[in-house]
């Protein structure tokens, strides 16, 4: 080990035996310059401490959709108490919680004095992008998986409710899964991904492209955002056949039939259709272990001309700034699920040279902590 690291590891050494004591945090807490620090810090802690209650109280506000019943205005307490469901010292519990969360405002108070509540920040947001209440709604499932994480973590849970969900994730023959063992994670991905097509098509321009084939596409939503963008290219999409069949449906409802072909088969053991020169994998490669995600692309490889172009997107790990979402909230989502896991860009490059790949280079997204972008070019 060299000089440097062993000074390192005696800093953070030292460093972790004085933030353990405390006596230095009652110091640090008092004295002006640190305040401001332990303050910040002892909020982050508790933050995690309660995050399970904070969770708890957004699943409250979109099972009641709260932010929809409040985008026209603000409320009184004596309206919304009745709407939901509760009596009002009780509702004036729960909207005094979301007003912390930022979820909700309070807007002042009716002429008989009750006060009144409208959007907060958050629950702006919410209203922006459905995939969110979509995605809070579908974490009971995690929650029950993740109540013994030790037990989970050991392999002493059974068959856990994520596993059953992910039809493709466990089946033995994910292929012959029907319509019934599709419909809801297809769409939920479908309301979960909606601001993902947008920033990856920022990214990457495919005007110089000719075909693109979207591979584990599900209902389409990247295909239906790219032949909005670009009219000259030709599409295609490659999933289970049932989830293939939903998209071809809905392309006939938005009048692309005629514009994207679909492709029904098994990413494990069908080879992908060939002609296109740009391949996306959009939030596929982090749901599969290695051996099979190596599989999958290097059946891409195998699909594209010298020259064609990988799009990989997908939450990443080791991402600046987003280090919980992708190697916190996606390593145990996706243990729960009993399959994949996230990959920092370095693992990704080295897994695309590995199948064939040649030069792999990282585009910047409007969104890292949802998605980044990785292009592969082949040959």
């Amino acid at each position: 080990m060299s000089q440097v690291n062993l000074r390192l590891g005696s800093w953070r050494s030292w460093r972790d035996r004085l933030v353990a004591s405390p006596g230095f945090q009652r110091w640090a807490a008092d004295f002006p310059l640190t305040r401001p620090v332990a303050q910040r810090r002892a909020r982050s802690l508790f933050d995690i401490t309660a995050g399970f209650v904070y969770s708890q109280i957004l699943y409250a506000c979109v099972e009641l959709d709260l932010f929809h019943l409040l985008a026209g205005g603000p409320l009184s307490l004596d309206a919304l108490g009745p709407r939901m469901q509760m009596p009002n010292q009780v509702a004036d519990r729960l909207l005094r919680a979301a007003v912390a969360l930022r979820l909700l405002e309070r807007r002042g108070a009716d002429p008989a004095g009750s006060p009144r509540f409208g959007l907060g920040v958050h629950g702006a947001a919410m209203l922006g992008n459905p995939g969110i209440a979509a995605m809070v709604r579908h974490h009971r499932m995690l929650y029950r998986d993740l109540a013994d994480p030790l037990a989970l973590l050991r392999g002493e849970v059974g068959e856990t409710e994520l596993q059953r969900y992910w039809a493709y994730a466990g089946a033995p023959a994910p292929a012959q899964s029907g319509d019934a063992a599709v419909s809801e994670y297809s769409g939920l991905m479908t309301a979960s991904n909606a601001l993902v097509a947008g920033d990856v098509l920022d990214a990457y321009s495919l005007k110089d492209h000719q075909c693109l084939l979207d591979v584990g596409g599900g209902e389409g939503n990247f295909l239906i955002e790219t032949a909005r963008r670009w009219p000259h290219l030709r599409l295609e999409l490659f999933d289970l056949p049932a989830v293939a069949s939903r998209a071809e449906e809905r392309f006939a409802r938005l009048g692309l039939a005629g514009r994207i072909e679909t492709h029904g088969g098994d990413l494990m053991s069908a080879p992908l259709p060939k002609g296109a020169d740009v391949v996306s994998l959009v939030r596929v490669i982090h749901d599969h272990d290695d051996d099979k995600a190596m599989l999958i692309l290097r059946a891409v490889r195998a699909a594209l001309p010298p020259g064609g172009i990988l799009m990989l997107a997908e939450p990443m790990s080791e991402t600046p700034g987003s280090e919980p979402v992708g190697d916190a909230y996606f390593g145990l989502y996706l243990f729960a699920m009993g399959s994949g896991r996230p990959r920092s860009p370095r693992e990704l490059r080295a897994m695309l040279r590995e199948a064939g790949f040649g030069r792999v280079w990282l585009r910047r997204t409007r969104r890292p902590m949802q998605t980044r972008l990785l292009l592969a070019r082949s040959g």
